[in-house]
This record gives structure tokens, sequence and C-alpha cells, in this order.
């Protein structure tokens, strides 16, 4: 037999090598280091909280958790390398993102979707955002944050922020909305996003006061900055910008106007109790016309206009927007986790329109939702379900 043609040898060398190159390529990139699930969509519930509500799973996390939790039917839990989506019922796993070569940043959940925001090297530097409901890509893009960004979100709007300035994506269609550096001289000492738009505290050289600045949500237009002269040097942070723009100082709490920065009420926050201090975390969140805060064992209901108290009861956590629910007779209202009970009231008035039981209730602290006839309930280091 005669020997192949010359170009038959080039050919299949070529071709061996190519196949080693697109094989370390390959292992040394980001494909392979990604583990990753998905799954069918979830049922949509048709019943709410009823009856009697006890423990049903818990999952520990050690990574700052997203303001909403419960998000297209999954409760989404981030871990130091990626996120994992769980059953609300169960708590089992229904779909997971992880990577072997970088570390999570931050995530938001809302819109359908949850946006990660990776650390591959020193700076936060890769996002995707993945369909809660299933845990499909929707999309993956580049940044360039610094390392130590956090990432926060709410309704439409991703926020990465540090001290040095803060980032607003697009969480839908994967844009850089803009960018904004701390003003010359100045440090970003708290962020937050909401309903009423991006805020930031900043402390500048020379001056006394702590500045609260709020910006617009989509064009990153700075639309008023107040001087916070009645801080003195309290510990100063931010509580919400939901329906209302609400700062935190020592014992009180600054409620603004969210259209021109107007401080509407300065509210005496409860006495500490058990142990707590002034650095408690103080939850806010908001639906209808109304911001609710808690702090202290204490839920408040402010009116988003006047920010005058409409009612105010002992309560475990936070009920969030994602809580909203029916009454028996179909009134809208928000489920709120109490020391007897989870109790769905009106908003606005503070009406009990349903009760359900809840044994073993869970610690102070956390933020409620409800997931069907499921409670969620969000810790700093863990989650809990109720069904």
């Amino acid at each position: 037999m005669r020997p192949p043609p010359l170009r038959v040898w080039v050919w299949t060398a070529a071709a061996l090598a190519l196949a080693v190159v697109a094989t370390l390529l390959w292992r040394g990139s980001s494909v392979a280091a990604t583990d990753s699930t998905t799954a069918g969509e979830p049922p949509v519930p048709s019943t709410a909280p009823a009856g009697e509500l006890a423990p049903a799973w818990s999952a520990d996390v050690d990574v700052p958790l997203p303001d909403a939790v419960v998000e297209g039917g999954r409760v989404v839990v981030p871990v130091a390398d990626g996120v994992t989506a769980l059953d609300p019922a169960t708590g089992e796993e229904a779909w997971h993102y992880r990577r072997t070569d970088a570390a999570l940043c931050g995530l938001s959940a809302g819109d359908g979707l949850v946006v990660a925001v990776f650390r591959t090297a020193d700076r936060c530097d890769e996002a995707l955002a993945l369909t809660a409901a299933t845990g499909v890509r929707a999309w993956t893009r580049n940044l360039s944050l610094r390392g130590d960004a956090t990432v926060t979100g709410a309704d439409q709007v991703v926020l990465a922020s540090s001290d040095t300035g803060v980032v607003v994506l697009d969480p839908v269609g994967d844009n850089v909305r803009w960018r904004a550096g701390a003003e010359s001289g100045c440090t970003l000492l708290d962020t937050a996003a909401g309903s009423a738009g991006v805020a930031v505290l900043q402390r500048c050289t020379g001056s006394a006061a702590v500045q609260l600045r709020l910006f617009d949500s989509f064009s990153g237009e700075a639309r008023w900055t107040r001087d916070l002269a009645a801080t003195g040097g309290a510990d100063v942070r931010l509580a919400g910008v939901d329906r209302l723009v609400a700062v935190v100082t020592g014992d009180a709490l600054l409620v603004h106007r969210p259209d021109d920065g107007t401080q509407l009420q300065e509210l005496a926050l409860p006495a500490a109790t058990d142990g707590g201090a002034e650095g408690d975390p103080v939850l806010q969140s908001g639906t209808g016309d109304v911001a609710l805060v808690w702090a202290r064992g204490t839920v408040r209901a402010l009116d988003g206009t006047s920010g005058a108290t409409l009612w105010s009861l002992p309560a475990l956590g936070l009920p969030t927007a994602s809580a909203a629910g029916k009454g028996e007779a179909g009134q809208a209202g928000v489920w709120v986790p109490e020391p007897d009970g989870l109790v769905l009231r009106d908003p606005a008035t503070g009406a009990e329109l349903s009760r359900v039981a809840l044994q073993d209730p869970p610690a102070p602290g956390g933020r409620a939702a409800v997931a069907g006839p499921v409670l969620v309930y969000a810790l700093p280091d863990r989650v809990l379900g109720y069904a």
C-alpha cells in the first residue's frame, strides 16, 4: 500500500494540534469552571397561607441575601461561588449556578430574574442574569467594578456600589444605565435602591454634616441633595428608599419626601430590647402608597405622602412588597409575621383581614414573603420555610 500524501499528514497533524489547543482553552475557560442545572417552570400557587404553619425546612447562608429572596416561585439563596434556587414548599434544590474560578460579589432578584456579579481576579468583572423560575441564562456581560463592590437591587434596578461611586444596571436589558462617582472630597457611607430611586449617603472633607442624595433610577439625574444636620456623631445609614427615603441616625428615623428631599418626620425608634444596640437592623419596604418600617420588634406603616404614622404593631419582622396577599373577603393586604401568628393586615389601616397560626415562630429581624401557602422568612444567616 502506498503511504498517504504529505498533505494528508500535514492536515492530520494540524487537526490534532487544533484539538489539543481547543482542549487546553476549554479547560481554562469559565465554561469548564461552571456547574449549572436548570428546572421546569414551577406550578403557580392557587392558595394563600391558612390554618396552621409549621417549620418545614431551613437553609443556612454565609453571604448577604438579596432583599427579595422569593422570585419566580423560587427561593433564591446565594452561596460563596454562585446561587441556588429552592422549592419554597420543601426547601429542595430546583436549580443552581456555580463557578469554581470566581467568587460571588453579590446578587439581586427581581423582574423574574436573578442577577449575579462575580469576581474573577481583583475586580468584580462578570455579570449574568438567570431566569428565577428555571435557572436558564438570560444574558451575560463584562463589567469593571472594584473588588469590594456590593450588589443590591429593586424592581427594574441592579445597584453596584463602593465608597467611591455607584453603577446602575438594567436587569432586563443587561446594559449599564449610568454611573455616578462620589463628589470630589467625599466618601459614600451607604447606598440603597427602591421605588423612589437610588439614594446615597456621603460625608465630605471639611463638612460636619452627612449629605443625603437621591438619583433617578433610570436616567441617573441627581434629583436633590440635603444636609442631615441632626445626625451629630451618631451612626448614619439608610433604612430604605421605598415610597419614602428614610435614614437611621442613632435612635431616630429621618423621613424625607422622594420628590424634593424635604424632611417630613423625625420619628423615635423603639427602645432597644434583649441586648439590642444602635446598630440593630432597621428594615423598610413599600406597598401601594404605604412605606413599612420594622425596627426592634415593631412594624410601623407610614403614609407615602406625609410620612405620618398610620399604624404600628409588635412584629417579628418586615412584610415586604412580595408578601402582598388577599384576605378571606378578597381585600388586598400584607402578611405580617407577629409573635402570635402570621397576620394579613390592611396596609392603610392595620386592620386584621386574616390570621394563620405559626408553630415555633422564627427569631426577630427577618423579612417575610409568601409563596402561595408557604411563609418564607429570611434572616441574615438563614432562610426558613413554614408550610
